[in-house]
């Protein structure tokens, strides 16, 4: 008896094993050179998309071209992770933290506020810590890949700056909305042809009224497709070359296009326009003393001979610029007394940067602690005024780095795109 039991025991074991089987979690859906993309990977950036566009009130595609340009991302995403392992590209805790603060500071949230915000929203915190992450290595590898390809001549910043001057600074800036349809990197003309016939028919579209968003989602293979093709607000000298002289005189809710490029056919919507107002820019004049620490002075020691000289400057029995010029590690300034001249506050690291925040005209700081060892400061004078020579070189420089920047990066992408060994497997029906 005790065996029939025990038979039919074991038996019910194994019926029980046989409906209690595991279902698959997840599945490999792409294969991208040494690394793979996961079915739920896909099904995340989708969900993503969908709780983003409904937060927005933004129209989507169907499902199933919302999935092929979320599998697009992710393989472009997947190749510069896989570049950025090679490099030894890494971000640290504490910059992820900082970064963080940082995103709730300019959304007027603090920390806790951001935490909870992410949460309501059907993420989690640890989920979104690392997508920030991601987004900074991402940043990093395009940088590090995509700056050597920039390059600037001297004529280009002076011909920029004659133009800013000529148009006093009132220059318009656009928020676009882009769509590319894209065609191979050496593409025969029946592929051409096909584009530019896909592109009229895009534009067709527009033209009676539908959804620039959702059909930027759906057909876009730009960078901003999941997006709905917004660009954002772009200054007229920032934006790609070939945009630039597209948008100017046009009007709000204008469709333009189809532009042609190495990548394919552009077309762009005027979503808005404003103008720019004079720009102002705040500097300040600062001296300071360094003490470097080293193996025969401590950071105790470093920053206690600073509070020395301080309390000697408020007591009036030693001079800011004799003590520079003696004691200072900072060799530049200290010729000069510790002066460091005008300048904009962003240049100097972050806890220089906001110490001299927080200083009255005349007044010396505590001890301050940055990477270049401690810092007595003197916050000498502020001003508000037209850019110097210097600035407008500089920001001509930079609205040229960046519309270049874009150009190289968008060329970069499709480079190591094409590059790829890419696999797409196909679903198992159930």
């Amino acid at each position: 008896m005790k065996v029939i039991v025990a038979a039919l025991f074991i038996s019910s074991l194994f019926t029980l094993h046989a409906k209690a089987a595991p279902e698959l979690l997840d599945s490999v859906s792409v294969i991208v050179d040494q690394d793979v993309v996961l079915e739920s990977q896909i099904v995340d950036l989708v969900s993503t998309v969908k709780r983003n566009a409904l937060l927005k009130n933004q129209p989507l595609p169907s499902d199933k071209a919302l999935r092929t340009q979320a599998i697009e991302k992710l393989i472009v995403d997947n190749l510069q992770m896989q570049l950025a392992n090679r490099m030894g590209i890494q971000v640290s805790d504490p910059q992820l933290e900082q970064t963080i603060d940082n995103i709730a500071q300019g959304q007027n949230l603090t920390p806790a506020q951001l935490r909870e915000q992410v949460t309501s929203q059907g993420s989690t915190f640890n989920k979104y810590r690392e997508e920030v992450r991601r987004e900074l290595i991402l940043g990093e590898v395009r940088r590090a890949n995509v700056r050597r390809r920039v390059y600037i001549t001297e004529q280009e910043v002076n011909n920029l700056v004659k133009l800013i001057d000529e148009q006093g600074n009132k220059q318009a800036e656009y928020h676009l909305g882009h769509i590319l349809i894209e065609f191979p990197s050496e593409p025969t003309d029946e592929d051409i042809a096909q584009s530019k016939q896909r592109a009229a028919k895009v534009i067709e579209l527009l033209n009676k009224g539908s959804d620039f968003a959702k059909v930027a989602t759906a057909s876009s293979g730009g960078p901003k497709a999941l997006e709905g093709g917004d660009l954002g607000w772009m200054n007229i000298n920032s934006m790609p070359t070939l945009f630039a002289e597209a948008v100017q005189s046009k009007s709000k809710d204008d469709i333009i296009g189809p532009i042609r490029s190495g990548a394919g056919f552009h077309i762009l919507k005027v979503k808005d326009l404003r103008g720019i107002e004079k720009v102002e820019v705040d500097e300040v004049k600062a001296r300071h003393i360094l003490i470097a620490p080293s193996i025969i002075l401590s950071d105790e020691k470093a920053e206690k001979m600073l509070k020395e000289f301080r309390q000697q400057l408020l007591d009036g029995e030693a001079d800011f610029a004799e003590l520079a010029k003696e004691h200072s590690a900072d060799p530049d300034s200290a010729l000069k007394g510790g002066e460091l001249g005008w300048a904009d506050p962003s240049v100097y690291v972050p806890e220089f940067r906001d110490t001299l925040a927080t200083l009255k005209v005349d007044e010396i700081s505590q001890p301050v602690k940055t990477q270049h060892g401690w810092h007595l400061m003197q916050l000498l004078e502020r001003r508000v005024g037209d850019a110097t020579e210097k600035r407008k070189q500089d920001k001509a420089y930079n609205l040229l780095f960046q519309r270049k920047f874009a150009e190289e990066s968008d060329a970069w992408l499709r480079e190591i795109r094409a590059n790829a060994y890419v696999e797409l497997i196909a679903k198992q029906d159930k």
